[in-house]
């Protein structure tokens, strides 16, 4: 007999109870999220010089933000275009928004690391600093919005507008803007991609602005309620409080509206973002998905959520006509054998059983992997499941080395 996933259906993770003692429930009659002007958010913003913070390689300004306390702000950013040849100077050129995490700060290196790939790119700050001092201690500036990340928690007694979260998701929007008017840039063709609160930030902004043709959140997802790092945190604001920033700022309630393809990246032990809370976040939108969940994958800016290469190859294959990831067609249980079929452009080289023989906190469970056989002519991979194997899922990886998992299933 084939066992099937359970489908979840957005009414039933809307009215999903928030797993935390003394944190009200979010109904789906409640869970609207905040409205955004996207029409507003889409004018070009003014821009700033910034000759004092220039590196080389890429440009480096401020462009006009959202008001804050009733004053005009600025966002510091870098922006970089790939070195072209003359031959290559009339095409126009795809381009990515990238969205820092937690103690981050617009990075030229990310910037340049996506150059490198043939796109251009803008990273902008969205915590109010300039990118001078040290990881998490980033130096304010005089023209900076609300502080970010964890002190978001602490600012629900202000108005909306002057909240963090609105000011990030509207800096990502007219970051997304100014690169669109660019001549340069064919605004047809643009990304986004961000890690940690940066893969939170993303999961909101493809919720509010529709005109990215896909986004790649690495870590970050919805339903920090339920069992994320900052349960503590949920917990001190008491039930009220805790309730009301996550009726106003939880990613589960943007994501339904989210229309178009998203990566997601992850790794079974996130500290941060368990997989029963991402698996819930990436159920929600009705358009295409692809999972890459590497098992105990680091968590961090640097080569661990900068880098994935399934994050360049899924750009390439939106933006510039690659060949995409592989994609998982179906998976269930035929007895004691987990299958998962697939189609793919290119080889898979490798698959693997990933399991866990454990129950209790997520981020604390042990994962193991097994081969998997691979039948390439019938796209189909199978693995005898381990009889006390209480998580599990399948991870495919093309002659590219990259990973495209299937939906994990519990036991």
């Amino acid at each position: 007999m084939t066992f099937n996933l359970v489908r979840w259906t957005r009414a039933a993770i809307l009215l999903a109870v928030v797993a935390l003692v003394g944190v009200l429930p979010i109904s789906a009659q409640d869970a609207a999220g905040v409205r955004f002007d996207l029409k507003a958010l889409s004018k070009v913003p003014e821009v700033f010089l910034a000759d004092d913070l220039q590196v080389e390689g890429v440009k480096s300004f401020f462009f006009e933000g959202p008001a804050y306390k009733g004053k005009a702000t600025r966002v510091f950013a870098y922006y970089g275009v790939p070195k072209v040849g003359p031959s290559q100077t009339d095409e126009k050129l795809p381009a990515m928004v990238l969205i820092h995490g937690g103690g981050g700060t617009a990075f030229d290196r990310w910037v340049k690391v996506w150059n490198s790939r043939g796109y251009a790119a803008i990273a902008m700050d969205l915590c109010g600093c300039v990118p001078v001092g040290t990881y998490g201690k980033w130096k304010r500036h005089d023209h900076g919005g609300p502080a970010g990340w964890d002190a978001s928690f602490t600012q629900l007694d202000d108005p909306i507008e002057d909240q963090w979260t609105y000011h990030a998701v509207s800096a990502v929007a007219l970051a997304h803007s100014l690169i669109r008017s660019y001549p340069e840039i064919d605004s047809n063709r643009i990304g986004a991609t961000g890690i940690s609160w940066g893969g939170y930030l993303t999961c909101v902004v493809a919720g509010v602005d529709s005109r990215f043709k896909f986004a790649a959140p690495v870590y970050g997802c919805g339903y920090l309620g339920d069992n994320s790092v900052w349960l503590p945190r949920f917990e001190g604001l008491g039930k009220e409080k805790a309730a009301l920033w996550l009726k106003q700022w939880d990613p589960s309630l943007y994501l339904s509206k989210a229309e178009m393809p998203l990566l997601w990246v992850n790794g079974t032990n996130d500290f941060a973002y368990p997989m029963d809370s991402w698996q819930k976040s990436y159920m929600l939108p009705k358009s295409p998905r692809t999972l890459c969940l590497r098992v105990r994958m680091p968590h961090g800016h640097g080569p661990a959520g900068e880098n994935p290469e399934e994050i360049h190859i899924f750009a390439n294959s939106i933006l510039r006509g690659g060949k995409p990831l592989a994609t998982i067609t179906g998976q269930g249980v035929m007895t004691d054998e987990a299958w998962v079929t697939f189609k793919s452009e290119v080889p898979i080289v490798k698959a693997e059983l990933c399991f866990t023989r454990s129950t209790g906190k997520w981020q604390d469970r042990p994962w193991e992997t097994i081969p998997a056989s691979i039948a390439a002519n019938d796209s189909r991979v199978t693995a005898k499941l381990p009889t006390d194997a209480k998580v599990f899922y399948v991870n495919l990886f093309d002659d590219r080395q990259c990973a495209v998992s299937s939906q994990h299933v519990e036991r």
